[in-house]
């Protein structure tokens, strides 16, 4: 029996998985945005009556390359619920199993998506592609709270600290995601401008998502003032997949809510600057 390297621990596996899961998200943003989610002939999951096609960039191998690593990825969620269930905590269990049972659902919608109708009439339409996005984040979500309860037991800063650090990582990958931003009137909202976006936000989204694990019983109000935020940035990243009309009101009201977003999250990144209210006994024997 082969041993396992002791570098290779389960939180650094589900760490890895939850990047991947990130990347492929913004490799799907680029696959929709090109058009190339429309190639391999509206088939799937053959591409171009082919299991693998021509080996150039042209957009039947964009779309290939989008479901190859989907289907890498998918392998490692389900190595990060198995090896969550052989530990037995229970919740990286639950996170990771859920995660898995909506893997199914995440792969049916794509494959509507990419069929034109094929398996299901309007298949490729906005409620599918809202559905997919949706179902993508959630699964993202998920995998970032089994990432981050396999931590919880190997931190050696305090619970407020560590929320500084969530607000901070999701400040800097807010300002830079406001450079690809279609609500921020600073670029043209390209194709490679959009799965830039998505890359950086669901970094911010990862930070505010930690700030809200590990405030819990450790600052009320940062814990509000991160999962406020949290939500302003899940209506943004909707907004940014043409889900509503994009007219010049839903512009506005996106760069207002990008806006709403940074304040929040440096009112939470000044909040926790600020000693905390709790006596010193009782910070420094707080677990989260």
């Amino acid at each position: 029996m082969t041993r396992r390297p002791d570098w290779l621990s389960f939180r650094r596996f589900a760490a890895v998985t939850t990047a991947l899961t990130l990347s492929l998200i913004s490799i799907g943003v680029y696959t929709s945005a090109t058009g190339s989610g429309l190639a391999c002939e509206a088939q799937w999951p053959l591409c171009s009556d082919q299991l693998v096609p021509a080996l150039a960039i042209n957009p039947d191998f964009i779309e290939w390359f989008h479901r190859v690593f989907a289907m890498f990825t998918g392998f490692l969620i389900l190595g990060t619920a198995g090896w969550a269930w052989r530990l037995g905590d229970r919740k990286t269990m639950f996170a990771s199993t859920l995660a898995v049972v909506l893997l199914p659902l995440q792969i049916s919608i794509g494959a509507v998506t990419v069929t034109i109708g094929g398996l299901i009439p309007g298949g490729y339409s906005l409620p599918t592609h809202a559905a997919h996005l949706l179902v993508a984040l959630t699964i993202f979500t998920l995998l970032s709270l089994t990432t981050l309860f396999a931590y919880r037991n190997n931190h050696r800063r305090p619970p407020r600290e560590r929320g500084r650090l969530g607000f901070g990582l999701a400040l800097g990958a807010l300002v830079v995601s406001g450079l690809f931003s279609r609500g921020v009137p600073l670029l043209s909202y390209s194709t490679g401008a959009q799965a830039w976006f998505y890359a950086v936000s669901l970094v911010a989204f990862f930070g505010l998502l930690a700030a809200v694990v590990w405030l819990d019983g450790a600052d009320r109000i940062g814990r509000w003032l991160a999962a406020s935020a949290l939500g302003v940035l899940f209506v943004t990243l909707l907004l940014g997949r043409d889900l509503v009309m994009y007219t010049g009101t839903i512009r506005q009201l996106n760069f207002g809510l990008y806006l709403l977003c940074i304040g929040l999250t440096v009112a939470g990144f000044w909040r926790l600057k600020t000693p905390s209210e709790q006596p010193v006994s009782q910070r420094s024997t707080h677990s989260d």
